[in-house]
């Protein structure tokens, strides 16, 4: 370990400037940081709404939320690709997630040894996790991830800026192509909320 300590930490304090949406113009940026929060609530909550509903298997809504809390650790150090080249062809694709697992061996080694491979798992988006649970949980990260994004578009329309209406056109027609029912409910039951005033909110 060198004298200033391990950087793990301070490095993923550095997820604030990284920020999403490179390519269009946004009325309010967004970082890495506050999109991995948000992932975070939401994934959680779709956890407990699978449960809630039944669902089999059951879902750890502790580990979906610390999975989708670390889903974009990555990108402070390969910055956010944007999602049309990200997912342009399938060499593209292999490329990329090896640029990820590269990414987060790299955060991983600014842990103590102890630390590493439980962080790993967190870190590599690569990383398959194995049975129905954890296949459950990877599934609720990425609902979780395009409900954010969603979100994102919708308060930009509701502040006047058309430019992210096709986007938000797009990314909901992956969310209806979602076999969760947990994602139905969510997005019946609080997508409605955002974008409305405060006072519609508390009314």
């Amino acid at each position: 370990m060198a004298d200033n300590g391990y950087g793990f930490f301070a490095m993923l304090d550095r997820m604030q400037y990284i920020n999403r949406w490179g390519l269009m113009r946004n009325n309010r940026t967004e970082n890495i940081k506050e999109h991995s929060f948000d992932v975070a609530v939401i994934a959680h909550a779709l956890a407990l709404i699978h449960n809630n509903m039944g669902g089999v298997p059951k879902a750890d809504p502790f580990k979906v939320q610390a999975y989708a809390l670390y889903h974009d650790c990555t990108e402070i150090i390969t910055g956010d690709l944007p999602t049309p080249i990200k997912y342009r062809n399938e060499e593209i694709k292999k490329a990329y997630k090896e640029v990820e697992h590269e990414a987060a061996d790299r955060l991983s080694s600014l842990l103590p040894d102890e630390m590493k491979d439980e962080y790993m798992e967190l870190l590599d988006p690569s990383y398959e996790q194995g049975g129905e649970e954890g296949i459950l949980t990877g599934r609720l990260v990425k609902a979780a991830d395009r409900i954010a994004a969603y979100i994102k578009c919708i308060l930009e329309e509701s502040s006047g800026n058309k430019e992210f209406s096709s986007a938000k056109e797009t990314i909901k027609e992956t969310i209806d192509k979602i076999d969760l029912p947990e994602v139905g409910y969510f997005m019946e039951k609080f997508l409605p909320s955002y974008g409305i005033t405060l006072d519609e909110i508390t009314r």
